[in-house]
């Protein structure tokens, strides 16, 4: 899959990551529940195992997406820095943006909180 605009690939998880998706993190997995309201925009929500339900914002996703554009990758440093409400909430939320990306292709966990871009996709 190729996303052309950063703003896409919101459209395209809508698409393709339907509640009951697992997605695969480096020690765990969580499910996707659907889509809701999340600082005050629409969110993908998924839960993990018997917690709490945690969200990750359009703007958020477009703004990950950008970073592992430009910077090839994506780190937790960068994620508790640039996405300051998706953290507060939970660092669980910076592997499930990774996750997503991940089975999208657009990134492989690298460990130590990094996730690069393959270099098929530069």
């Amino acid at each position: 899959m190729t996303i052309q605009d950063p703003k896409d690939i919101v459209a395209a998880i809508k698409e393709l990551v339907k509640p009951g998706t697992q997605i695969t993190k480096p020690r765990s997995t969580c499910v996707v529940i659907g889509w809701r309201k999340r600082r005050g925009e629409d969110a993908l929500i998924y839960k993990m195992g018997r917690g709490s339900e945690k969200g990750i914002a359009e703007s958020e996703w477009v703004h990950a997406f950008e970073q592992l554009q430009r910077a090839g990758e994506l780190t937790g440093y960068w994620f508790k820095d640039a996405l300051v409400g998706c953290c507060k909430e939970g660092k669980c939320n910076f592997t499930t943006i990774g996750g997503v990306f991940v089975l999208f292709g657009f990134a492989t966990y690298r460990g130590n909180g990094r996730y690069e871009r393959p270099a098929a996709c530069r």
